[in-house]
């Protein structure tokens, strides 16, 4: 029985000094320490059991989601996770809808931050309640309790409840074989740990060979800050991992549309099967011209790691302008709106790639793949997951 009133909600500020050695670096990002607001709940419930959330950040802008937490935490405080999760679509909607906190959004930057580290915890607790990991939390749910958790607004005009549930209904065909499939051989991945910008041209020799040692087969490259040197880069680690294994590059929102198209024309001999984040999270239009010019070249779009909310996540996908979408567990409001994304990628045919590689990311987003997977996308195909870190 799920239950307790949360009678404590605690929350840490963590930080990491991966700029030291240039971990983590990009061309936006020169200098990130990977850190995270680490939010506890806790309950009155007899079985101590205490839930864990995060939102990733990259320093000194944690203390500002921790005040954000803060200040959403009256929400939480003396609420039975009971009636939390009964009325999980109604809870979200709570949180995105505080009458003051929401000028500073809606449903997106600091607060919506906030706001999944929170979620996250408390779907956390509701999982260990179950006696279940939240991949299998979520795969075992009925597919009506699971859309109950899905706050549609603002997205109908892309899927209807009613679509969500006929998809969820079809993905209940050869479950039990795709979990077994999960249990044994688990989900592919790709690392960015032998490519990092601030890397030395010796060391992205040393880890990309390490990593092929140990079976690593796809491989991503930060590019952005300067043509010459991205070139003299992928030509690198492409001449170390050979022409038959994967390599993306991400630019991490570097460029203008057309410096965008034209640096990729540049890089294109190296075969990426995708360029990341080329331009602004928020340019849908952009996304589409770019994710067009590249199609010639067998080049795909993929973006989602800044994405804001669902709503951006359906337009991308109504532009046509990404080729693989990459959500993230603590940028959008946790799993509530995760789902929704998830689900609207299928209908649009789209494969989810997710974006992970921060503190914790990994171990939150295996959760949500590894459900769609087994529930919703029944495919692994053009499908990957970064789970290696500085």
């Amino acid at each position: 029985m799920v239950g307790g009133r949360v009678t404590a909600l605690s929350v840490h500020d963590v930080r990491f000094p991966t700029s030291l050695a240039g971990h983590g670096s990009d061309a936006m990002h020169t200098d990130p320490d990977y850190s995270a607001a680490y939010v506890i709940i806790e309950t009155d419930a007899k079985d101590g059991l205490k839930g864990y959330g995060i939102t990733f950040t990259l320093g000194k802008g944690t203390e500002v989601v921790v005040c954000a937490i803060k200040a959403l935490s009256h929400h939480v405080l003396d609420k039975d996770l009971g009636d939390i999760v009964r009325d999980f679509r109604g809870f979200y909607r709570q949180l995105t809808s505080d009458g003051q906190l929401r000028w500073i959004g809606p449903e997106k930057g600091v607060v919506h931050l906030a706001t999944a580290a929170v979620l996250n915890a408390l779907w956390d607790l509701w999982a260990k309640q179950e006696g279940k990991p939240l991949w299998k939390l979520l795969v075992d749910m009925d597919p009506k309790q699971l859309i109950s958790c899905i706050d549609f607004r603002y997205i109908t005009d892309a899927l209807t409840e009613e679509e969500a549930y006929e998809i969820l209904q079809k993905g209940s065909i050869g479950k039990k074989e795709r979990e077994e499939q999960m249990l044994e051989y688990g989900y592919p991945a790709y690392t960015t740990s032998c490519a990092w910008l601030g890397y030395s041209d010796q060391q992205l020799k040393k880890l990309c060979n390490e990593a092929l040692k140990e079976g690593w087969t796809r491989f991503k490259v930060k590019v952005g800050a300067d043509l010459e040197d991205d070139i003299r880069r992928c030509r690198v680690i492409r001449d170390i991992i050979g022409p038959e294994k994967i390599l993306m590059v991400d630019a991490n929102q570097r460029w203008d549309v057309p410096e965008a198209i034209e640096w990729m024309l540049k890089l294109a001999e190296f075969k990426p099967l995708w360029i990341e984040e080329p331009t602004s999270p928020d340019d849908v239009l952009g996304h589409a011209t770019i994710s067009k010019a590249l199609a010639p070249l067998g080049i795909g779009v993929a973006t989602g790691e800044q994405c804001q909310n669902r709503v951006i996540f359906k337009q991308l996908l109504q532009a046509e302008a990404l080729q693989f979408l990459q959500i993230d567990s603590c940028r959008l409001g946790s799993v509530n709106e995760n789902l929704s994304v998830l689900l609207m990628a299928k209908k649009f045919q789209i494969p989810v790639c997710p974006h992970a590689g921060g503190v914790g990311l990994c171990e939150l987003v295996q959760h949500l793949i590894i459900f769609d997977y087994i529930s919703i996308s029944g495919s692994l195909e053009n499908r990957t997951q970064m789970v290696r870190t500085p």
